[in-house]
């Protein structure tokens, strides 16, 4: 038996990627380039694995320097000389302990877990894929539609829809009527051969929240993202209760201890995972506990480009994961680092591209910014 290989050298490097336009949600949130983190693990035996990891100031108040700087100065240190060792399913124990050392960071430790995983894989001698348990052999995406003036977002959804997307994911909560009216536009442009469903970033109040899904429900949407304000859980639970619409969980359950006091409140009706900000052994923990609970499972993105994409779609890819999951935000890049392009087909994704997906040395060069 080989021996267990160690973590023995974490490197980062930020890259930036222009977009075409620009996504908006929530209240004031705003992106127009992708400025991430290419994180990269080297195993004791060589083995070299790598993952992205997209900050997002507004909602997890992480920066590409502070993903870079609490991985050199606080994680790294804590990692590495460590052994690297899965239990059944993609888990890493150790190297969890370790990083529960350090709260909060959630994109620097997710993509340290990812990486960690990635080089275990290829010290393993098998795929990504295989290592994951990635049964399926495609998935169903979404996309997700930013707010923005009537013509740039209908124009966008057309665009992504004849690049083969038949989910969209519509924000809404800035001007309830507005969003109304772009919804129905929307369904009459797109036909009956694209569905839709709301994201409101804990927009709405408590107090109209439950006509406002009904109106939803009626105009035929899918289900409602974080309708409400994280801190109102009673609220939530009340909501869900209620029956207006499915409802989906995403900031109030970043971690597995935020996912265990949400079903225990019954607040929601689909679990929405995200691995760029709990990586594949929390991940794969969380997933455990909602389908053991009879919740549905989606894999979200945090608009990741198409490393993050690939490794998201690998972790969705796993049995008991069935509703359409967020791999599509490459759609909005006019660059990006990886070796090969990412295409859909008829609302599917193909799990044997991104399995395939490897970073493109020369395009990370040309990408690749310095940091102060």
């Amino acid at each position: 038996m080989p021996p267990t290989p160690t973590i023995q050298q974490i490197d980062t490097t930020v890259f930036r990627l222009p977009m075409a336009g620009t996504l908006r949600w929530g209240k004031s949130s705003a992106l127009d380039e992708v400025r991430h983190v290419l994180v990269q693990v080297t195993l004791s035996d060589g083995s070299v694995g790598v993952a992205e990891a997209p900050p997002r100031p507004t909602i997890y108040g992480e920066t590409a320097q502070s993903i870079t700087g609490i991985i050199r100065h606080e994680l790294a240190p804590r990692l590495l000389g460590l052994p690297v060792v899965a239990e059944e399913g993609p888990v890493l124990p150790k190297v969890q302990a370790r990083l529960r050392q350090i709260p909060f960071n959630y994109a620097a430790k997710g993509a340290l877990d990812m990486a960690i995983h990635d080089a275990l894989a290829r010290h393993r001698g098998i795929s990504l894929a295989e290592h994951l348990g990635a049964g399926a052999s495609r998935i169903k995406v979404s996309y997700i539609l930013g707010i923005g003036d009537r013509e740039t977002v209908l124009a966008e959804a057309v665009r992504v829809v004849e690049a083969g997307v038949r989910v969209l994911k519509v924000k809404v909560g800035r001007d309830w009527e507005e969003d109304l009216a772009r919804i129905t536009e929307l369904q009459a442009i797109l036909g009956d051969g694209v569905s839709l469903y709301a994201d409101a970033n804990e927009c709405l109040e408590a107090e109209e929240a439950p006509r406002r899904l009904r109106q939803l429900a009626e105009m035929g949407l899918l289900y409602c993202e974080e309708p409400l304000p994280v801190e109102l859980v009673r609220e939530r639970a009340a909501l869900r209760a209620g029956g207006h619409l499915p409802l989906i969980a995403d900031d109030s359950a970043f971690s597995l201890r935020d996912l265990r006091r949400e079903l225990a409140l019954d607040t929601f009706d689909i679990l929405n995972i995200k691995t760029a900000r709990t990586g594949y052994s929390e991940s794969h923990q969380m997933l455990a506990l909602a389908l053991q609970a009879g919740k549905g499972v989606m894999v979200g993105s945090q608009a990741s480009a198409g490393l993050g994409t690939a490794r998201a779609g690998l972790f969705a890819a796993r049995s008991g994961i069935e509703h359409p999951s967020e791999l599509s935000f490459f759609l909005k890049l006019r660059e990006d680092i990886i070796d090969r392009p990412l295409c859909l087909q008829d609302g599917y994704i193909d799990v044997a591209t991104l399995a395939s997906v490897q970073v493109d040395p020369d395009r990370l060069r040309a990408a690749a910014v310095t940091e102060p």
